[in-house]
């Protein structure tokens, strides 16, 4: 699983009176690859230069609060990594087969980088999509295209594999298998891309229909075809890691209430009757781990509005984690999406709702040109504190055992903490995090009501804290968790606190003896 790596400057800083925001909350953005809408820039084919790209790009969304990204892996049955089945993108260097040069691994280096800054990093693909444009697409002479011409059907100028295909169901389940299997990914993503967008014609499956229909409705058959693949891709992650996440974002709208009682009071197209997806089915299933609705729509849109959406999501997501999407990249495109106000109000409103755990937002390059000042808003305001992911305790509910603090030595103005993962605890750890309590009486609830002042991704072993002494002399009390790749933290470490009543100030500075130090600990 993900790999705890030390950062250099691994101790994040908070300030105090702050505005209170969520402990736990999901906060990612999607890094497109097709077209090199968002990563490579289109024409950079050096690997040095992706590789420093893609890591501005992480520390930007580090800046802004961010703890995840959803990178796009496989775009159009192609790999920005090593694989046995598809070639190498053309979107990685500017003609499909061809291998990065110097060699590299994009995604186990992209995998890494967000790792060690304490972001999670979520797989992408694309699971139908195979030539983006055909006719203009770079396509090698090993693509899966041209390999088994029968699985593919071409609609409105893109080429798709035929969902009721069945042996290319079992292609496309593999190809996910074996990115499970061989990196150290949080969670694969699927985006809406099932069946494609209507295009004013029917999308051309009738010789699949006739061999699979098996007297279903047309309809029906599409859906299920969906279902199959989702099932199977799901079972096939657990199979491979069963700690793995899977989540799918799909368009705004399940169904308008027009075609369904318990569907949105909207009126547009629908994920169930235009997309061929069911995504409640899904959810109520438990076949997905996550859901990011693509709510991409202002406050008040007369046939989609977002108040309207993010309650019926609130409402729909069967107790899995609901992520909203978020659309950054409309700002500035008609008179709401040029109020200022729009994404704040947006945040605002998901938090009001409990079964809402976090947000995506569409996508990076929108970032980079600070819409709005909202790189301002998330960085100073809304996202000014950082939050841990929401654990999934379906997945995994056992909390690890809390760190051991081994040494407390005072240096300069701070407090030196040495914590170390429990001998016994198997569990891998990715993050310790400190705590500070100022100025009350120690009770068993004091940890509950204390601020987060550092959080260090170092190793799984251990890691080491250098914790501000205030100037004001005021009583101190410090306690240390960890937590686990699933997002689990443990209780805190000492079951006492750490009392700076046992540090004593002297003319040289802060100083503390073995014999008080250990006293504090117990």
């Amino acid at each position: 699983m993900k790999k705890a790596i030390c950062l250099m400057a691994g101790v994040c800083l908070l300030v105090l009176h702050v505005i209170a925001q969520p402990k736990y909350e999901f906060r990612a953005a999607w890094i497109a690859t097709v077209e090199n809408i968002d990563w490579p820039t289109r024409g950079n084919y050096n690997t040095e230069s992706q590789k420093a790209e893609y890591i501005n790009l992480l520390e930007m969304h580090k800046r802004n609060g961010l703890n995840a990204v959803i990178v796009q892996v496989r775009p159009c049955a192609d790999a920005f990594y090593p694989s046995q089945y598809e070639p190498w993108s053309q979107w990685l260097t500017g003609k499909q087969g061809k291998a990065p040069t110097p060699y590299y691994d994009p995604l186990a280096f992209m995998i890494e980088e967000a790792h060690k800054r304490g972001m999670e990093f979520h797989a992408w693909c694309n699971p139908y999509r195979a030539e983006f444009s055909i006719g203009k697409s770079s396509v090698s002479s090993n693509h899966i295209t041209k390999m088994h011409p029968e699985w593919f059907v071409s609609y409105a100028g893109t080429r798709y594999f035929d969902p009721g295909n069945k042996e290319a169901q079992l292609y496309v389940v593999n190809i996910i298998r074996d990115i499970v299997s061989r990196y150290d990914v949080d969670a694969i993503h699927f985006d809406d891309y099932f069946y494609p967008y209507p295009e004013g014609k029917d999308f051309p499956d009738t010789e699949s229909y006739k061999k699979y229909g098996n007297g279903l409705s047309l309809g029906d058959w599409r859906r299920s075809n969906t279902d199959s693949i989702i099932l199977k891709i799901s079972s096939a992650i657990k199979e491979e890691n069963r700690l793995c996440r899977f989540g799918v974002s799909p368009f705004a709208i399940w169904k308008n209430r027009s075609q369904d009682p318990d569907g949105s009071a909207t009126a547009a197209l629908t994920n169930y009757g235009d997309l061929y997806a069911d995504i409640v089915l899904w959810l109520k299933n438990g076949w997905i781990d996550y859901v990011a609705p693509q709510l991409y729509f202002e406050f008040g849109h007369p046939r989609a509005d977002y108040a309207v959406l993010l309650d019926w999501w609130s409402k729909h997501s069967y107790g899995r984690h609901c992520y909203i999407g978020l659309g950054i990249f409309k700002a500035g495109t008609n008179a709401a999406w040029r109020d200022k106000t729009q994404i704040p109000r947006q945040i605002q409103a998901m938090r009001k709702y409990p079964e809402i755990q976090g947000a995506i937002y569409f996508s990076t390059q929108s970032f980079v040109r600070n819409p709005l000042g909202w790189n301002d808003s998330l960085r100073y305001n809304y996202y000014k504190e950082p939050a841990m992911i929401p654990p999934m305790p379906w997945i995994d509910s056992l909390r690890p055992a809390n760190p051991e603090v081994v040494s407390i030595k005072p240096v300069d103005t701070t407090l030196r903490i040495e914590v170390v993962k429990t001998a016994s605890e198997t569990k891998k750890i990715k993050c310790y995090r400190l705590y500070a309590c100022y100025n009350e009486e120690y009770n068993n609830n004091n940890f509950y009501n204390s601020q987060l002042i550092g959080c260090r991704f170092d190793s799984a072993d251990s890691c080491v804290f250098y914790a501000p002494l205030r100037n004001d002399k005021k009583f101190v009390r410090f306690y240390v968790t960890c937590m686990d790749d699933e997002n689990n933290e443990s209780k805190p470490y000492p079951n006492w606190p750490i009392k700076l009543e046992a540090v004593k100030m002297d003319r040289l500075g802060w100083t503390t003896t073995k014999e008080s130090a250990t006293a504090s600990m117990k």
